[in-house]
């Protein structure tokens, strides 16, 4: 089944939303993906027990361009999060985010803790990462580093062949799996997304000043932290930093993990978010 597209036009403009599931609503979406009807794996984990939205932020598939730079920031995509939940008549809703969409999920709680019936952050920080992280991979000390960069930089390219971005992206995401060679069961659905070259050149400005662990503590919503043991983008540390920081957060941390906790282990995935707050 696939997702169902629709626009939702809000006071920031009209965004492009797929819709799959049924329960209570929850939105989910990522800092630079684009998304298509063929949905997303993080987001495919929650549909049997939520209404789910998957949002493409702005400079995104249909979803408007950004007039002016600062649209391309955390806050500002927020914001944009919070005019869709009013377009669609939520009082609440929740929202889940993985990898630079769990830092969204941070902010979100930090600043709109009254809009979340609960948050769920997935294998994210509240800081800067790479830094003083030498297992992070994007860290020009850990063994793997180019090889990343050389990945990340070749997908930019907006000429690229189907077949040659495909290719591309498998290699990438082995980098982030503790069993590569499981590559074809984990990704084994006909899910396909790009990425806004745009939003990620932005990202990797604006990651060099964010740091809101002092606020974590302003969070108020129910909120489950995920991370994998063998993280190599967002080393485990920042999910327990995440977790002791906001009152009444828990941590699960996955063991046989990398990056992708929700293929890596999803049956567990599924119990850990399923099970009431």
């Amino acid at each position: 089944m696939t997702w169902r597209r629709t626009m939702v036009k809000t006071d920031r403009g009209t965004f492009e939303v797929f819709e799959k599931g049924q329960g209570s609503p929850l939105a989910v979406t990522h800092l630079y993906s684009e998304f298509n009807e063929t949905g997303d794996y993080f987001a495919e984990a929650f549909v049997e027990s939520h209404k789910v939205y998957l949002i493409n932020l702005k400079e995104c598939g249909r979803t408007d361009k950004a007039i002016s730079p600062h649209e391309l920031t955390m806050l500002d995509s927020v914001l944009g999060l919070e005019a869709i939940r009013k377009a669609l008549g939520y009082e609440c809703w929740s929202f889940a985010g993985h990898s630079t969409g769990g830092m969204l999920a941070v902010v979100y709680g930090i600043y709109f803790s009254a809009s979340l019936e609960s948050l769920v952050i997935a294998n994210a920080a509240a800081r800067e990462y790479m830094t003083f992280s030498e297992g992070c991979i994007y860290n020009e000390a850990h063994p793997k580093f180019d090889e990343m960069q050389s990945l990340i930089e070749q997908l930019k390219k907006q000429d690229l062949s189907e077949a040659k971005r495909k290719e591309l992206t498998v290699e990438r995401t082995k980098l982030s799996l503790w069993k590569p060679q499981n590559y074809e069961h984990y990704f084994d659905r006909p899910i396909e997304k790009k990425m806004s070259a745009v939003r990620m050149n932005f990202f990797a400005r604006e990651l060099h000043t964010f740091d809101v662990t002092r606020k974590l503590g302003l969070i108020t919503a129910k909120t489950v932290v995920i991370s994998g043991q063998y993280d190599v983008q967002c080393p485990p540390s920042y999910s327990e930093e995440i977790a002791e920081s906001i009152p009444g957060a828990l941590h699960i941390q996955f063991h046989q993990s990398n990056h992708y906790p929700h293929l890596e282990e999803e049956q567990k995935f599924k119990q850990v978010i399923r099970a009431p707050l």
